[in-house]
Order: structure tokens, then sequence, then C-alpha cells
């Protein structure tokens, strides 16, 4: 219900009720009880406003018992004199009534009374909050501005590099104000230019890392400054809707600074907690995430044929009325900009972005450098992980290091990680090569970049490859673990343990970032890559397309499509007459037909990475050349899943080891296909398979011979399994997960000899597994958790003499275990909920070295995010 809505029609409802107890006659001391009660609900009803947090049942109830009482105090004024009887009834239950309210009252009130309090110290906190920052910036204003600000001049000459602009302050600009923006406070905002007078990159990485509230985390004094300048753009402005920014270079630290504001208590406090972050990038789908942003704005689920807000709930604007403010990471372009602001008022939206738009944006903070000490102690942080300079360390060149970074913080991060634990040679050569990369280019961003690939330079041969890999993946995308990690194995002959160590250490000198704690649980023995993924800062990913992009087109090891495109680039279809010497190639455009393809020959091409987002998709025709194709993954991020044309190309690969689809609708299975003989790894994320499986016959020990791991993800629409999988007696893995309609598995289920890792997991409609489970006697794993409705597990559990661990947290109607499970003599380790441990204490006695482990409830919707 409309909070405003609410208090005019309860207002009124309370009036009409006690002007209709007023007329009541026979039963008038009843109804002048009820009146005293119902009395001090109006001023109560009409002081609820958007900062009101009572829920939204309790609101409810109190409205059911004003409409009732309305209802009797009706009929008592208009029953007939002469009908005692129905008097002394309606009497009865208005008192009834009067005793309700007033239990209401007795439970409620002081909660809303708490409520004002509490909005009044928020409210008095933020007025105070902006007179002290107030009464600081006049007070600096007063005093003298250093020698260094009186007029611009250039830095000193060792620190200025050919082709940077000059050293500019950072200030509040304000253009001319545009139609339906509120005006903003005047806000005085000069600040000392930074050393090397140029603005830096932008810096994702480690956001909750290290940084107390105050900013002091990342950079001190200057930091905190910019912080409670930006928290006086948001938290100012006369209730229009305005747009305002934090512009700067990347590496600046302009992501770190609206993470702050996004958790800082004072400005949530100011919003009521109605604050939504959101990330877009150079190819963000802006429908989606328009669409996005306003379910969450307004509370209300988008529905209908195209997916598309409702022009009416725009200008209606959301249910809940009081301030709104988005914040809108790496905005690249104007259009992308309009299409996203949401102009009812009280919305204010923070634009973080490289660029400025004046002609939008009312205010705009730009970053600055760090200067010499703050940039020395960041330096410090990565390098020795303390503030200063340690004692044994070499000073001297310390500091010549952390000088030629420039004050970038990104670029301070990523060297000094990279030089962490090195002998001084190591030091001392980074330092000759951070100096001669100065001439490489007149670009001010290649000149960083150059700088920066001297930390990767010095990794070895095979960590430094892995690196350049990541740039084959689109911006700001979660990159999946298990699509790199079997990437990393496939094409630079790495053992999973190997190419694991590898991401941490990439992940050690910050040229990655691991979501979700992968480090420590993705590095767990039997745990499961595809529930983790990788993340890179974009200017990260820039560094490996231009360390990636120094050979000539035809050369290249990786080629890749920077950003999503409508069609391929055209320097490739110039090229196209020469193969193609590229080991990775990467495509993402939007939808493809047959037409918008041209042929191209790959004959070193290992793995190919389809990126794209439609609902119908097809193929590449060129994948018929790809004789060395080892890995296929394509990935849809449309907004449903997509159908696939031209899957006769698939009869070519016959040197096909690995296969990731991603939202894809799978046609069904014809009764006979050319096999795929060295397939060994299938992995379907968030696809439609009930179509494709549905009486299918055909023969998947013959159309995959080989295979040896299959993972199934999200896959709602999945309720069971066809036996034939069973006949694959090379599988080795089997991992399930999140499919909501799988009541069971297959009865044959044991026949799979080679089978050494079962996940059946967060699948709610199961019930039981197939007593032949039992007859898996290599089996060393065991993941059931999260099957709620799984009541009992197989008497003939203890055959299971291989089992070393078992996973069955959050399984709530799991009663009892069976009594051959002391005779699981191999059984390691258990992780379940307290309850279900009770259970193993019999176990624990028999089983030498049974470790019990009571988990953590954890609920954890990341993978909704994209």
């Amino acid at each position: 219900m409309d909070r405003m809505l609410f208090d005019e029609l309860a207002g009124e409802a309370l009036r009409e009720l006690l002007r209709a107890v007023r007329g009541t006659l026979f039963c008038r001391s009843t109804a002048e009880r009820l009146r005293r009660s119902v009395e001090p609900l109006l001023p109560l009803v009409q002081g609820l406003g958007p900062h009101n947090q009572r829920s939204a049942g309790e609101l409810g109830e109190l409205a059911a018992r004003i409409r009732d009482a309305l209802d009797l105090a009706r009929r008592a004024a208009a029953s007939p004199r002469w009908n005692v009887y129905r008097a002394a009834q309606l009497a009865r239950r208005m008192e009834a009534a009067d005793r309700g309210i007033s239990r209401w009252l007795a439970r409620h009130a002081p909660a809303h009374v708490i409520d004002g309090v509490r909005r009044l110290r928020d409210e008095a906190d933020a007025r105070i909050g902006r007179l002290e920052r107030r009464v600081e910036e006049i007070a600096a204003a007063t005093q003298p501005p250093p020698p260094a600000l009186s007029v611009p001049v250039a830095p000193p000459p060792p620190l200025l590099l050919k082709g940077m602009p000059m050293p500019m302050e950072a200030t509040m600009e304000k253009p001319a104000a545009h139609k339906g923006v509120a005006d903003p406070m005047q806000v005085p905002m000069l600040a000392a230019p930074a050393k090397g007078g140029v603005m830096a990159m932008d810096m994702d990485m480690g956001l909750a890392e290290g940084y107390d509230d105050d900013g002091e985390g990342m950079a001190g004094r200057g930091f905190k400054l910019a912080k409670e300048k930006v928290k006086e753009m948001v938290m100012s402005g006369a209730g229009g809707w305005e747009v305002v920014g934090i512009s700067g270079m990347g590496g600046s630290g302009k992501t770190t600074l609206a993470m702050e504001i996004f958790r800082d208590h004072k400005v949530r406090a100011y919003f009521n907690d109605r604050i939504f972050f959101e990330t877009i990038s150079q190819s963000a789908n802006l429908e989606t995430i328009k669409m996005k942003l306003w379910e969450q704005i307004s509370g209300n689920m988008v529905l209908g044929t195209y997916n598309q807000i409702p022009e009416w709930q725009l200008k209606l604007g959301p249910r809940d009325r009081g301030p709104v403010l988005v914040i809108l990471d790496d905005v690249w372009s104007l259009p992308q900009l309009e299409e996203l602001i949401f102009k009812f008022p009280g919305c204010k939206t923070l634009v973080v972005s490289r660029f400025k738009f004046p002609t939008f944006v009312t205010w705009t903070y730009e970053m600055q450098l760090l200067d010499e000490e703050e940039a020395l102690s960041v330096f410090c942080r990565a390098a020795f992980d303390q503030e200063c300079i340690p004692q044994t360390a070499d000073r001297k060149l310390v500091k010549q290091v952390s000088a030629e970074c420039r004050g970038l913080p990104l670029a301070l991060k990523v060297i000094g990680a990279s030089l962490r634990d090195q002998p001084p040679m190591i030091w001392l050569s980074a330092k000759n090569r951070l100096s001669r990369g100065e001439a490489i280019s007149d670009s001010h961003e290649n000149k960083l970049l150059e700088r920066m690939a001297a930390s990767v330079e010095c990794l070895s041969e095979k960590v430094r490859d892995c690196f350049l890999d990541l740039g084959c993946f689109p911006e700001d995308k979660k990159i999946p673990l298990d699509v790199l990690i079997n990437i990393w194995m496939e094409i630079h002959d790495l053992d999973e343990p190997d190419a694991f160590a590898i991401l941490v250490e990439l992940a050690n000198k910050n040229l990655l970032t691991l979501v979700n704690d992968a480090q420590n649980k993705a590095g767990d023995l039997y745990s499961s890559y595809h529930d983790y993924s990788v993340t890179q800062h974009d200017v990260l990913r820039d560094l490996a397309l231009h360390m990636s992009g120094r050979d000539p087109l035809n050369k290249r090891r990786r080629l890749v499509m920077p950003r999503r495109e409508e069609t391929l680039p055209r320097d490739w279809q110039r090229n196209k007459d020469t193969p193609f010497g590229a080991q990775i190639v990467s495509i993402h455009t939007g939808e493809m037909k047959e037409s918008d393809w041209f042929q191209m020959s790959f004959p070193k091409a290992e793995v190919l990475i389809l990126n794209f987002a439609s609902s119908v998709y097809y193929l590449p025709p060129f994948i018929a050349t790809m004789q060395n194709l080892k890995a296929l993954v394509l990935i849809n991020y449309g907004t449903k899943s997509a159908g696939l044309d031209n899957l006769s190309a698939f009869t070519t690969l016959s040197g096909l080891r690995s296969l990731w689809l991603e939202k894809i609708t799978l046609p069904p299975l014809p009764k006979t296909t050319i096999p795929l003989k060295n397939l060994r790894k299938i992995s379907l994320v968030l696809c439609e398979l009930n179509s494709s499986l549905r009486g299918s016959t055909m023969d998947l020990s013959m159309t995959f011979p080989r295979l040896s791991n299959l993972t199934i993800d999200h896959c709602i629409d999945l309720k069971e399994l066809p036996s034939t999988i069973c006949e694959i007696s090379s599988l080795e893995t089997i991992s399930i997960s999140n499919c909501h309609d799988l009541t069971e598995l297959p009865y044959e289920l044991g026949k799979l000899h080679c089978l050494s890792i079962l996940r059946v997991y967060a699948c709610p409609a199961l019930w039981r597994l197939p007593p032949s489970v039992c007859s898996l006697k290599r089996l060393k794993y065991l993941d059931i958790s999260q099957c709620i409705n799984l009541t009992d597990l197989p008497e003939e559990l203890g055959h299971l003499t291989s089992l070393e661990k078992i996973d069955m947290r959050e399984c709530s109607r799991l009663r009892s275990l069976p009594r051959s499970s002391s005779s699981l003599k191999s059984l390691g380790h258990v992780v379940c909920d307290e309850e279900t441990a009770l259970l193993w204490r019999e176990a624990e006695q028999v089983i030498p070295d049974l470790r019990v482990q009571v988990a953590e409830e954890c609920y954890n919707l990341d993978w909704l995010v994209d």
C-alpha cells in the first residue's frame, strides 16, 4: 500500500469513525470508550511518513481494526432505539473492538515513539554534520593558501612525463542547472594539486580490505576529505531529482570512494538504507540494468511481454516515498547515463566515470593523485604489509620505485605486490624498467600500462601467460573459476593443483580478485570450482590486452574483441584471407545470424570463447576449420535462454575436450550423432534441458565415450536424468546443483563404477537416493547439502568403503542414519548441522579419525547479480 495513500485513507477513516461514534444513542457509554481509544490514533496515523519503520503487517492490522470499528459505529448509529437486543449485541462487539485497539496501542505505540526519536536523532546528526563541515571549510578558506596554490606552476622536471597534462585542481564544478534538478548547496571545493600533475586509474580491487569507515586505509587525510566532500554532494538538495558525479582517470580510486559512500552509516541513515549500487561498463545491457534497479527501488516486479518498465510506473514513482541514492559505477557515455536516470522527486544519482558530463551532472568531484607521503604508505602496505619502509630495506630504492608510480593507487598496489619478498637486484631491475617506460608513448594511459607491464614481465612465463589469458573475458563480468582453470589446464599443460596455485599467486599480486573467498573454499580437496568466480579490474584487463596486442593481428596468440560489438571487427575482415595464428579466440557480440559471419581460418586455435546476448545464436561456420579446438565456451548474457543454430558444427570437433554452455536452450537430442570421442567435461549452467532430455533415446555412452566430468547447475526445469547417463562408464564426477524440480536420481546409478565424486546439493525436491548408490565402491565424496526433502539415506550406505567425506548440511528432515554407517571406516570428515551432528556420535566412537564439523548457515544469492 502506498504510504501517503495509507495516511490519507486511515486519517479519513478515523475522523469518520469519531463522527459515527458521536451519533450513537443507546450504547453511548460503550461508544464513548471506543472514541477515547481511537482519538489518540489520529495524530499517530497522520504522523506516519516515509521514515516510518513499522512493518506492513502491523499497519495492515491497525487498518483492519479501524475498518471493523468504523463498521460497528455506523451500525450502532443507524440502529433503531426499540431494538434493544441489537443495541446490546453491537455494544459487546464495540467493547471487543475497544480492547483490540487498546492492545495494539500497548504493543506498537512505544515503538512508533522510538522511531520518531530515532528519526529526529538522525536528522539532527545530519544537520550537525553539515554545520561542522561548513565551519571547517570556512575556517580553511580564511587561512592563507600555501605558495604552491597561489599560482599554477609546473611540477619539478624529474616528475613531469612527456605528453602528460599539467597539474589541475580537484574542484567541484557546477554547470548550468537543468530543468527538474534541485540546486544543491554551494560548497567551495579547492584542494592542492597532487604531485605529478595527473589523475590516475580506478581501483576496485580489495574494496573491503583494510579500509576503515573514514577511508584512512587507502590514502589518509586526502581520502577522508574527498569522502566528506562527496557526502556533502549526495546529502544536499531540495527534494528534486539530481545527478552528481565522481570523475577521474582509471586507477585513481573512484570506485573505492563510491563504495565508501555506499557503506557510510550517515549516508545510509539519510537515505533510510535506500541506496543501490550498479556497475555499468561499456558493454552493459541497459534495459536489464534499468529494470533491475527499478524493481529494487519500487519494490515491484516488472512483468510483461517485453520486460519493459511501464511508463505509468515511472511517472508515479516508487511506492515508498523518501530520498533514494542510485550509484552508477563505470559509466562510459552520456547516452548510457540518460537511459539510467530516474526522474522522480527525491532520487539522487551518483555517477562514477572517467569522463565528466557537464550538461547533465550538477556537481562533479575530481579525483586527485596521492602525494608523496600517502603514495609511499600505499606502496609499503602492498610491498611490506606495513605503513612505512622496513629498516632492512633500501630506503632510497624503495622511494625511487614508489615515485615511478606517479601517485597512481592501482599502480602502487600492483607494482608493490609484485616486488614483495624480492631481492634488491629485482627491485633495481623493476626501477630501471619503470624508468624506461616513460618514452614509449605520448599517451598517459599507454605510459601507465607500460609501467604496470613491468610487474607482469617479471613473472614466470606460465604465470604471465595465465594473466594475459584473463583479457579474453568480457569487462566487468565474473569469470567462472571452472572455465578459467580448465582453459589453463588445456593450453598450458598444467595439472589442476598447479593451475590453482597460479590463480592464488596472481591474486596475491593483486592482478585479479577471487570472489566468495575462493582461495580458501575452492582450494578444498573435493570443492567444486563452478561455485566460485574471478573478477579483474578493467585497467588490468586493458593491461592484458595491451601486452597481448603488441604482435601483428594475424600473429597474435590471443585474438580478442575488447568490447561488445554488433558485428565482427573490420580489421578481422580485412585480414581474413590470411590464417590467424591465435591459440585463444574470444568473440563478444549480440545476436548473430548466418549472414553476419565470414569465413576465417584458425589452424592453431585451441580455445574458442563465444560471448553474446540474444535469444537466437548461429554458431560460426569457421568452427569446422578449428581442428585443434580443445575447449569451447558459450556464455549468453541475455535475459533469457538462447537457442542455437548450426549445431552440425559440433560434428567436426573430434578433438574437443571441454564444453561449457551457459543460458542455452538445448534442442532435443537425436537418436544418433557422430561421437565426440575426446570430450571429457560438460558443464551446463542456467540452461533449459527438459525438452532435450524428455523421451531421448540417444545412446550417451556412444556419443560421449570418454566423458569423465558432468556438471549441471541452476537448470531449474530439470526433472529427471536420463537413465542412459548411467551407461557412461568413464564418468568420475557428477555435480548437480540448484535444480529445484529434480525429484530423484536414476535407479541404475550404481553402474558408474568409476564415480568418485557425487554432488547433488540445493535440490529441494529430491526425496531419496537410489539404493544402487551404495554399489559405488570408488565413491570418495558425497554432497547432499540443502536437499531439504531428503528423509533418509540408503540402508546399505556402509558399503561405500572408499567414502572419505560427506557434506549433508541443511538436510532438516533427515532424522536418522542407517545402522551400516558405522562401517564407513575410510570416512574422515562429515559436514552437517548441529542436530545432524548428534546422529553421528555413535559412529564417531567406532570410526577412527572421524571429524564431524558443524557448519554455519550461509544463504548466498551472489549468482543472481549478473
